[in-house]
């Protein structure tokens, strides 16, 4: 899937949680990315995230942010 569709999602994810405070909205980004999105998608975002998040609202950014801290698939090795 392209990174511009995943930054997409996961800002229509960040504005749906934006009447959240911070930490909360952000952890519901989080929670729902970890719960609904796939090892591959989290991949992808991780990855673009990595290379400076272009695009990203910033609660997606934070919610990102926080499961890529968490998430095992953010520190799998891509190459096979």
């Amino acid at each position: 899937m392209s990174a511009v569709k995943l930054v997409r999602m996961a800002n229509q994810i960040a504005i749906f949680f934006r009447t959240q405070p911070d930490e909360a909205g952000a952890t519901a980004v989080a929670d729902h990315i970890k719960s609904f999105w796939n090892p591959v998608m989290r991949r992808e975002i991780y990855a673009h995230l990595r290379a400076g998040g272009e695009g990203l609202e910033p609660l997606a950014r934070a919610g990102l942010e926080a499961l890529m801290a968490r998430d095992p698939v953010a520190h799998e090795s891509v190459t096979k």
